[in-house]
């Protein structure tokens, strides 16, 4: 019970993926206080991350408290999510949601005909049909004087717990019987809606059965219904609802976003004069109710306005279609409609669409007479919902190009033995209709016309074929004619690999044999395969800075070794500036950055093509002699020496009040968080951005360009998603700490005990030494604790946490199968997984030490960071040494969680992320930008390297070039 009320209550805290909440154990103690406060019962139970000792401190934590008003929600008006398995965001910006309506006894005769034969395990298939057709959200109505509604509602409801592809959206309980829509509230899962209530009683029991509602937390539907009847015009229905409206939000502070309105969509087309103006009414009432009940969603069963023409499947999409179409324009949220059986707006036949716009919107007075005139010529069965599979009509030439083209594996093997057995060898099929699709593919994605997620997905189809071929190719001694071979690595000392695997599907869809060698790999290594394969070209892969100087070392060795191989250059921390000075001059081969995986192909294109090579190689030493000279010249901006940047340190005012004691000292470990528990605090727009396509999330999922591809890549990944949160085989484990501390000039001191009186360890910082136009002052991490000669006992945070523990092994078994998307994916979400551990364990750290609230931030506040503090990572703009890890790791024995760190001090796993904590209000992110020789001597004493080993680490940030430095 306790697990159903936080994932529902509305001022819980955010909503994860799976109908659960941030910190569960935790907010389910506060919740039930709050409601035993309200006078409720006082509930006990499990939820995910529940202990039976945290069950029995919820307990004595409830017992003997006063009761008192519950206080009001903090949700943003307008803001609601709704949930099954998954959250429901619904906001101004949401897409059109669909409520499928076949789950209703009242209008789906198979549906009826299944509950009353006691058919229910049947009657699950109707609504994972109207989920697999689209559904949104799920509408289940038992009304029926034949069936005990409250029984049948109760045990359809738990079925449909059972099945995980329905149960991951939000479900609608349906029904004119308040003891149905009881039972519903009872047993559904997450945060559902009730449709409906309504005024006609009068309003005490409207606000009798809203407050019941509210308590569940769910979502309610407000039929357009008052003591006099149903509205039916334009003025009813916005009386009627403004009514409503202000007694909920006002009267029982009902979330605005949870209220969803439903202004009556009635038949048109009757014949019935007063009825011709339903569809606009119900359009115009949408418009003003949207304006005046800021919040607030209008709903509505569209398959009411058709009812005249039942029995003409074509007439009655037609009319669904284009109502929605103008309907939605006019600010209608969701509606109760047949997922599977919406004809596309556009794809109307004209002369159809204009008689049934002729009646929606009344232009004619003939329009009824006329629409009835054109629907007794029109037959057919309208559209039905299935697996196009007219493809397979096609060649197997045909049917495999298609196969590529659209990522289809399930034909596949049987297609490329078909193909095989028509062309007599299995090279032939390679090099003939798998080479011709695959170079649809790379034009489609040259072209715009196809983007990386649908390549990636192109690729494992070629990869399973092959995989199929490679016995008969091995049979028969044969090798396919690839346009190019390429060894792939990243370099020694980082782990970080998915940049380079998306390149290497990339360019093995054009044909070019990939040797991928992994990660960690040592410069000798790298150019023996070279040798030995008979490369034409070398591609080097990093992501934290350290690997830019090993890519640098790479160069110098295949110099030296007298190599003749282009060499590309790719990752995070690289660029085109950094490769045409840094890099480019230690080789006399062509060096070439590569920005991201789309551009890989025409460059190695242009590097292997004979005719294009000389052209490219003459625009590449010109722009990398340009970038060359620009870096040789006096930095425009200023720098300060650092005797002046430290006088024009950060100015605070250090107060008592801004610095808060954490609740201990020294570090906890935290062993398999729940990754449930994590998935809330995921910033989904940086996924997209791994997989290449631009934009912010929510709003690529409808970006003209993007969209279609956006949205099933985020299907696809919150189906992967699900699974390793289910499995359990991705682990999650980190360690976080409170220590004394205070700033003493650019270092972060550490102390042995709340005395400051003996040093634990030092984090030595930079500074900013430019010149700032606008006179900031120029920042050290080191400025946002207290110095010890204020008085003042101040802490810091420290932190490591991985959501990478196994990835390794599952992303291998995807390889194993020819499955680089799912691979990618896996080590994609593991990434985005262990940036949201940190995000999760910043917000736990800032209530820990008093500086928030529970659920005083929304996820928007998360993600915009509008919140006290900040996490620096080490490697990161504000600390760029990554050298101070290994006494961060030290500090806290991070290994003992599995998180380990390479030479290079990349973090292994890949998806992990340490750094500090700093609470102080006046702490900010920035970044030190480039340094000068006097601040690196003055570091290379603070830390006790040489100054030659901190140009290493910092070569990236140096303003000055290494051989100046007078020893």
């Amino acid at each position: 019970i306790a697990g159903t009320f936080v994932s529902s209550y509305p001022n819980a805290g955010l909503p994860n993926a799976f109908g659960e909440y941030d910190e569960a154990p935790d907010v389910t103690g506060s919740l039930l206080r709050e409601f035993a406060q309200s006078g409720l019962v006082n509930l006990v139970g499990g939820c995910c991350g529940t202990t039976p000792a945290h069950i029995q401190a919820i307990a004595d934590g409830v017992r003997n408290i006063e009761p008192r008003e519950r206080p009001n929600p903090t949700r943003p008006r307008g803001w609601v999510s709704f949930s099954g398995l998954e959250p429901l965001t619904v906001h101004g910006d949401s897409n059109f949601l669909m409520v499928g309506e076949r789950t209703n006894v009242a209008g789906s005769i198979k549906f009826r005909r299944l509950i009353k034969e006691n058919k229910f395990d049947e009657a699950l298939e109707v609504a994972l049909e109207q989920v697999r057709g689209g559904a949104n959200i799920l509408d289940v109505n038992m009304d029926d004087g034949l069936l005990d509604g409250p029984e049948c509602m109760t045990r359809f409801l738990n079925l449909i717990a059972t099945e995980p592809e329905v149960a991951r959206i939000p479900i609608m309980i349906d029904s004119s019987d308040w003891r149905v829509l009881e039972a519903g509230l009872r047993c559904v899962q997450g945060r559902g809606i009730v449709n409906s209530i309504s005024l006609k009683e009068g309003e005490e029991a409207f606000l009798h059965q809203a407050r019941i509602i509210q308590r569940y937390g769910a979502g309610v539907v407000v039929m357009a219904f008052d003591e006099t009847g149903q509205a039916d015009t334009t003025e009813r229905k916005v009386q009627i609802c403004q009514r409503a409206y202000k007694l909920l939000t006002e009267q029982l502070d009902f979330p605005a976003g949870a209220i969803i309105f439903d202004p009556n969509i009635l038949a048109i087309g009757t014949g019935i004069e007063e009825h011709d103006r339903y569809a606009i009414a119900f359009i115009e009432a949408t418009r003003t109710i949207k304006e005046t009940c800021p919040g607030a969603k209008v709903s509505g069963g569209v398959s009411n306005l058709s009812f005249s023409f039942r029995g003409n499947d074509v007439v009655r999409e037609a009319i669904h279609s284009a109502f929605l179409y103008h309907a939605i324009q006019a600010g209608m949220d969701m509606g109760i409609v047949n997922a599977g059986q919406l004809v596309v707006y556009e794809d109307i036949p004209k002369d159809l669409l204009e008689h049934v716009e002729d009646l929606i919107f009344h232009r004619r007075e003939d329009a009824t007479e006329r629409m009835v005139t054109l629907a007794a010529t029109i037959t057919g069965g309208g559209k039905k919902r299935e697996v196009d599979l007219t493809w397979r009509e096609g060649s197997v030439e045909e049917r495999l190009s298609h196969a590529l083209v659209h990522g289809l594996v399930d034909f596949i093997e049987a297609d490329t033995e078909e193909a095989r057995s028509k062309l007599g060898k299995p090279i032939e099929v390679i090099e003939g209709p798998l080479m011709d699709g695959m170079k649809i593919v790379g034009d489609l994605f040259g072209a715009g016309k196809m983007f990386l997620p649908q390549v990636v997905k192109s690729a494992r189809v070629m990869k399973r074929a092959v995989a199929y071929l490679e016995p008969f190719l091995e049979a028969e001694k044969q090798e396919g004619s690839a346009a190019g071979r390429i060894v792939l690595a990243t370099v020694k000392g980082d782990v970080h690999d998915i940049g380079k695997n998306i390149v290497g599907v990339v360019l093995g869809c054009n044909n070019y044999e990939i040797i991928d060698l992994g990660v960690m790999v040592p410069a000798d290594q790298i150019l023996k395969t070279a040798k030995e394969k008979g490369a034409d070209m070398i591609g080097l892969s990093g992501l934290i800075t350290p690997s830019l100087e090993e890519m640098s070392q790479v160069a110098s060795e295949m110099k030296r070794q007298g190599f003749s191989l282009p060499l590309l250059i790719g990752g995070a921390t690289t660029s085109a500036k950094h490769t045409a000075v840094k890099i480019a001059p230690r080789y006399d081969q062509p060096v070439v950055h590569v920005h991201d995986a789309s551009r890989s192909v025409g460059v190695v294109g242009d590097l292997l093509n004979e005719q294009k090579r000389p052209a490219f190689l003459e625009s590449l030493r010109a722009d990398q002699e340009r970038i060359r000279v620009s870096f040789g010249r006096p930095d425009e901006r200023k720098l300060r020496t650092l005797e002046d940047a430290r006088a024009n340190r950060t100015p605070i005012d250090w107060q008592a009040a801004d610095i808060g004691a954490p609740p201990f000292v020294g570090q906890r470990y935290l062993e398999d968080v729940p990754l449930r528990d994590l998935v809330p605090y995921i910033d989904w727009t940086f996924f997209f951005s791994t997989w290449e396509l631009k934009g912010k999330y929510p709003g690529i999922l409808s970006s003209e360009k993007y969209g279609a591809a956006a949205r099933e890549l985020f299907e696809n990944g919150k189906a992967i998603l699900a699974k390793l949160c289910d499995e359990g085989e991705l682990k999650a484990r980190g360690v976080y700490g409170f220590w004394p501390a205070s700033g003493e000039g650019d270092d972060l001191v550490v102390y042995t005990g709340e005395d400051r009186q003996e040093t634990l360890c030092r984090f030595p910082m930079l500074r900013q030494q430019h010149v700032h136009p606008d006179d900031r002052p120029n920042r050290c991490l080191a400025d946002f604790v207290a110095p010890l000669a204020s008085g003042l006992k101040d802490y810091i945070g420290t932190f490591a946490v991985t959501a990478g523990i196994g990835a390794k092994d599952i992303a291998a078994r995807f390889e194993a199968q020819h499955d680089d998307y799912n691979s990618i994916m896996v080590k994609a979400l593991a990434d985005r997984l262990a940036e949201a551990f940190a995000e999760y364990l910043h917000q736990r750290v800032r209530r820990e030490w008093g500086l928030e609230e529970v659920g005083a931030l929304s996820y928007e506040d998360l993600l915009a960071e509008r919140f006290r503090g900040i996490r620096p990572a080490f490697g990161y703009p504000a600390c760029p040494d990554h050298t101070p890890k290994r006494t961060l790791f030290s500090l806290m024995d991070a290994q003992a969680m599995g998180i380990e760190l390479t030479e290079s001090l990349a973090m292994s796993p890949a998806a992990s992320v340490s750094g500090l904590f700093l609470a102080h209000p006046e702490s900010r992110y920035f970044g030190v930008g480039r340094v000068a020789q006097d601040q690196v001597e003055d570091y290379a004493k603070r830390t006790g390297m040489l100054a030659s080993e901190v140009e290493t680490w910092l070569a990236p940030y140096l303003a000055y070039e290494p051989s100046d430095r007078q020893c």
